[in-house]
């Protein structure tokens, strides 16, 4: 599995509670892709609840999902059963469950609150937190560090599910997405600018020549000089 990446809240919050949770359930025959689901069924609860009006139960499920999401890799490692399918699954399945949260908010948004462009600032969120997702993840491991510290990892999945909480629970949603929406896209931006500065191949350091290549050459300066 990848190195395990704490935002702030995760790391302060989330992991506070997730961390003996794993160690309980480390003694049962939970499995991590089992633990994997829970934490996306509990993410589909919250955007039932969107959807149905209750807004604070679905900020408070969003945020439990978070937590809940930080359970399959320290059991997995507890368990010793770490593998590469797991992570992909739970990279997956996280991307639904940001989609259903914001999508949900969304929804809640267009009935409950009288702000214009609705549909649109719930587009962008989803969109934003898709792709901010996505280019951590396409970005090689070499420079992808860059964008886990500081201002940069300011829109990482642990603070906008905490701000998910903060927004249903104050009954601000639309401008929750508002917030998620201009975070997300702004550093997505910034990573394509980042990307253009230093990741274009006149940017990057010459590789140098391997030896089986040196000899080819080697051997074609040869033949063309007898």
């Amino acid at each position: 599995m990848d190195s395990v990446y704490d935002g702030f809240v995760s790391k302060h919050i989330n992991r506070k509670i997730s961390e003996p949770i794993a160690r309980l359930l480390a003694r049962t025959r939970l499995t991590p892709n089992q633990a994997t689901l829970g934490a996306f069924g509990i993410a589909a609860l919250s955007f039932a609840s969107f959807v149905l009006g209750y807004n604070i139960l679905g900020g408070i499920l969003a945020q439990l999902s978070s937590i809940a999401d930080g359970v399959d890799g320290s059991l997995a490692r507890l368990k010793g059963i770490t593998s590469a399918f797991g992570s992909f699954l739970d990279s997956v399945l996280d991307r639904y469950a940001d989609a259903l949260i914001v999508l949900g908010m969304t929804l809640w948004s267009l009935f409950h609150e009288s702000y214009p462009q609705i549909w649109l600032v719930g587009f962008l969120a989803i969109v934003g937190t898709l792709s901010f997702s996505y280019t951590r993840a396409r970005l090689d491991p070499e420079h992808r560090f860059i964008f886990d510290k500081g201002l940069t990892s300011i829109a990482s999945r642990d603070i906008r599910l905490f701000l998910v909480m903060l927004g249903g629970i104050t009954g601000q949603v639309y401008f929750c997405l508002l917030v998620i929406a201009i975070l997300t896209n702004s550093l997505v931006f910034y990573r394509l600018v980042y990307s253009y500065r230093h990741l274009r191949p006149e940017t990057l350091p010459p590789k140098s020549a391997s030896p089986a290549s040196n000899t080819r050459k080697d051997a074609t300066h040869t033949s063309r000089k007898s």
